[in-house]
């Protein structure tokens, strides 16, 4: 069975306020559009297109816990669908945060819930007892992110580069940036921690160590092997002045993403996306620990909790081979598995241009959500099909098997691995 699905995007301050409703063609709300959730999540369940046709229910969460077995599969793991499939489009950046593993959300919501801290809080910290991986897949010619953190020696060579930009003898920098570069001698991991545990302790200390790496990070400009990391200090001490997380957003992989390209971040990976449109897929909570860079509750205690401080490259994710047309973004989590399938001559806005066969199939493993992005797009399974314009998107049970994808487009498939 097909159900077509809608819901409204989230009104969060750092969207753009056009890069969606450009993607969906409708026309802008007139504010920020940050986030458009397809799924079951209690907090912003998908719509239901047409309720008549889905046995009365208005909403993707009731029709699924009307009869599981139907809409989920026998093999289902529970009786919730266990992933969130979003389009994100960030104007500005997002706050620095990570999300914890399962062990520690069963904790922590335990924790909370004893102390009777209401769901709805604004401290409220464990939403659900459940882990929250995400892959984010570019849709924009790039999307820009901080994530995870960088080789130690990388980050060592661009502290000691912005010491080479202080201007002796003002407010004291080139001192503040000799005495920065030396917290960073040691064994990796634990040097990272000390660094993140002090620049997040605030203090005098800290704020004047802020204004001295902002002020050389501004001088250095594109002169700098780190333009890129410098041109990102600079814009987050002028939108989150004296932060300390601008000292952590420091020692993190600074990535462009080109479009199509996948990152994914598992539990613990400390990130803050920048800019840019993107399909993002996750576990299906709402479990965030912020550190910084938002006016939003922050809880620098817990954030360290969760975090993994050992050095990572880039996190990308490469797509497998899923047969002609698909490609197939399979993390090493059983929450989901994303595939983009591209038939004929997909195009959307922002200028993803995809070329494909004329047909492609591809089995999802469970219920599945399908989204089209550019052109139009005539899925077919089992029992029955569904046409599904630019940015529309619909609910699919597991009885339709294997998918066909006929027409002109470039359609996520999201399902349960």
């Amino acid at each position: 069975m097909f159900v077509g699905i809608t819901n409204t995007p989230r009104d969060y301050t750092w969207g753009s306020t056009s890069a969606i409703s450009d993607l969906l063609g409708t026309p802008a709300s007139g504010g920020p559009e940050a986030e458009l959730w397809f799924g079951a999540h209690p907090l912003s369940p998908s719509r239901i297109v047409d309720p008549a046709a889905a046995g009365g229910h208005a909403t993707l969460d009731r029709f699924i816990a009307a009869d599981p077995a139907a809409a989920l599969g026998a093999e289902r793991r529970s009786d919730t669908l266990p992933f969130l499939l979003k389009i994100l489009a960030a104007e500005v950046p997002l706050s620095l945060q990570a999300h914890p593993s399962i062990e520690q959300a069963e904790a922590g919501f335990a924790r909370e819930q004893e102390a009777g801290v209401p769901l709805d809080a604004e401290h409220r910290l464990y939403k659900d007892e459940l882990h929250k991986p995400e892959l984010t897949l570019a849709l924009s010619p790039t999307f820009e992110a901080l994530a995870g953190f960088r080789e130690l020696s990388e980050t060592r060579g661009l502290v000691k580069e912005l010491g080479a930009y202080a201007r002796a003898g003002e407010e004291g920098d080139a001192e503040l940036l000799t005495a920065f570069a030396d917290r960073f001698a040691g064994e990796p991991s634990g040097v990272i921690r000390e660094v993140v545990a002090w620049a997040l302790g605030g203090g005098d200390d800290v704020t004047r160590t802020i204004g001295a790496v902002t002020r050389a990070a501004a001088a250095a400009g594109e002169r700098s092997s780190f333009a890129r990391e410098h041109a990102t200090t600079v814009q987050l001490a002028e939108l989150h002045p004296g932060d300390p997380g601008i000292l952590v957003a420091l020692l993190l992989n600074r990535l462009s993403l080109a479009q199509g390209q996948a990152l994914y971040l598992p539990s613990g990976n400390i990130h803050s996306y920048q800019r840019g449109l993107a399909v993002e897929i996750m576990a299906a909570s709402d479990n965030v620990l912020r550190g910084g860079l938002t006016p939003k509750h922050v809880d620098a205690a817990e954030l360290q909790e969760v975090l993994n401080f050992t050095p990572v490259p880039a996190p990308l994710l490469m797509p497998e081979d899923g047969g002609r047309g698909v490609e197939i973004f399979r993390p090493d989590v059983p929450d989901f598995v994303l595939a983009r399938v591209t038939v004929g001559a997909a195009g959307a806005r922002d200028g993803y241009q995809l070329s494909g066969p004329e047909t492609a199939t591809w089995t999802p493993p469970g219920a599945s959500i399908v989204l089209a992005i550019g052109g139009t797009a005539e899925i077919s399974g089992t029992v029955s099909f569904v046409s599904l314009r630019e940015g529309q998107a619909a609910f699919v049970t597991p009885d339709e098997g294997t998918l066909s994808v006929a027409g002109s487009a470039c359609v996520f498939i999201a399902s349960g691995a």
